[in-house]
């Protein structure tokens, strides 16, 4: 039988840790060896038991996660690292893979793919955007050009609530905006509600110099 996977677990908050050990004991083939706190535990723990794979939190005290991964990646441990994180941009992730890290796993994705992304990194492939990745050249290159893109903020906005900015920003009432969308002018005056307090504007002229100055609405 194959030896099970050996691994440091290595998160600031004990909830986590326990849930994570949970997931990996129920079933066969995963052996957690050492956890830690911080980011200074993580490196003591990886150096000293030597795992298989290091399942590291990006948001640590004492040493964030990326550069206790930098400290790890500059040692003598041949340990896969698998980062944890609540949220994380494109660009972040292109610097973790660039340091060295194996993958990326979102917390809220533990559950369905904390198993598959253990063993897929441990097998000596990478797990980004939730799937197994063979050719990091090509995945990097792919993140790259979305980095390159700028990601238009939308404050909360829904895609209709964009349409009603766009018709204010062209200076249509709401008599106007309601024809063009095939809704009554008390659900058009609800949507300027809702979008006026997830902006923190008030009037109609405050929301188009809002929407022109954060590019709520895209240029024709």
């Amino acid at each position: 039988m194959d030896r099970p996977i050996r691994i440091v677990l290595a998160d600031d908050h004990p909830v986590v840790r326990i849930g994570v050990r949970n997931m990996l004991t129920e079933e066969d083939g995963f052996q957690v060896v050492g956890d830690a706190a911080d980011g200074d535990e993580a490196i003591t723990e990886t150096l000293e038991k030597q795992p298989d794979v290091l399942l590291l939190d990006v948001a640590m005290p004492r040493l964030p996660g990326l550069e206790a991964m930098r400290a790890i990646m500059s040692g003598p441990s041949t340990a896969k690292i698998l980062l944890l994180t609540s949220t994380i941009t494109t660009q972040q992730i292109i610097e973790a893979l660039q340091i060295g890290a194996r993958g990326i796993v979102l917390k809220d994705a533990l559950a369905s793919h904390l198993q598959t992304a253990i063993r897929t990194v441990h097998a000596g492939d990478y797990w980004i955007g939730g799937k197994r990745v063979v050719n990091l050249v090509s995945a990097l290159h792919d993140l790259m050009q979305q980095a390159a893109v700028p990601q238009r903020k939308t404050y909360g906005l829904t895609p209709r609530e964009l349409e009603v900015v766009g018709c204010i920003v062209e200076g249509c009432s709401n008599r106007d905006i309601a024809k063009q969308f095939n809704l009554s002018e008390e659900t058009v005056k609800r949507h300027l509600s809702n979008i006026f307090d997830k902006t923190g504007v008030s009037t109609r002229l405050e929301l188009a110099l809002f929407a022109i100055a954060h590019h709520l609405i895209t240029p024709q």
